[in-house]
């Protein structure tokens, strides 16, 4: 028996990674997940290996679960993946102090943040829509210099 199985809360077309007890705050991690958004999974593999940010390691961890997970629990194709969602989460605290003088204490703050990575299979009919929304035809028409239009005219 047991208990029924849970509904599935993402698309068919989604997968995603959840990364717990980060060492940093969740406004530092959210800078970095910004830097992925919205990007293809290769090129936020290739921004999160050469960025400088020490937390872009641990981004870069739970970006390639969420991209294994695809893979290995549905099925998606990995060429094709982009990264739909990337938001942060404050975790626990860890509160330690620092003494100062006449019997005082200041209190220092170590915070640990969350971070959730949702990767969508983009579907061939939203990659024209893309390219044709872009220009799609590649390059614009060379322009003529405005004395050719002079003489032309």
């Amino acid at each position: 028996m047991g208990k029924p199985e849970r509904e599935r809360s993402l698309a068919d077309n989604e997968a995603q990674a959840i990364g717990r007890m980060i060492r940093t705050s969740q406004y530092k991690l959210n800078v970095v997940a910004g830097l992925i958004r919205g990007k293809r999974v290769d090129q936020a593999l290739a921004d999160l290996t050469f960025s400088k940010k020490r937390i872009a390691i641990e981004v870069l961890k739970v970006l390639k679960s969420a991209v294994a997970n695809a893979e290995n629990n549905h099925n998606l194709d990995v060429d094709d993946l982009i990264v739909a969602q990337a938001w942060t989460g404050k975790d626990m605290v860890l509160k330690r102090f620092h003494a100062r003088g006449r019997g005082r204490g200041a209190s220092i703050l170590k915070p640990f943040s969350e971070l959730t990575i949702i990767v969508r299979e983009q579907a061939k009919e939203e990659k024209k829509a893309k390219a044709k929304a872009k220009g799609g035809k590649g390059k614009p028409a060379a322009r003529k210099p405005a004395a050719a239009k002079k003489e032309a005219a």
